[in-house]
């Protein structure tokens, strides 16, 4: 084995072992996602079970603000309409 051959082994070594521990880094970001959504769809059933709602935050923020805003103004129009008076 002459040295050029031994210093590409030793890079294509290098790149094996890197690529392996990205492997092992994207099973575990996986294994937490899945294991995230179990335990959440777990609590959800259990939640139902006993009778209450769960609901999924990622879509209730978008849903939230406007929610709010729209009992604020009827507050507001409430509040306008009992000092007209």
């Amino acid at each position: 084995m002459t040295t050029h051959d031994s210093s590409d082994l030793l890079k294509k070594v290098e790149r094996y072992e890197a690529a392996v521990k990205e492997l092992e880094a994207a099973h575990e970001d996986v294994k937490d996602v899945l294991i995230e959504s179990i335990l959440y769809a777990r609590w959800q059933q259990l939640g139902s079970q006993l009778g209450f709602t769960a609901v999924d935050p990622a879509k209730q923020k978008g849903e939230e603000p406007n929610r709010d805003l729209q009992q604020l103004n009827q507050q507001i129009s409430a509040m306008s309409e009992s000092w007209a008076h």
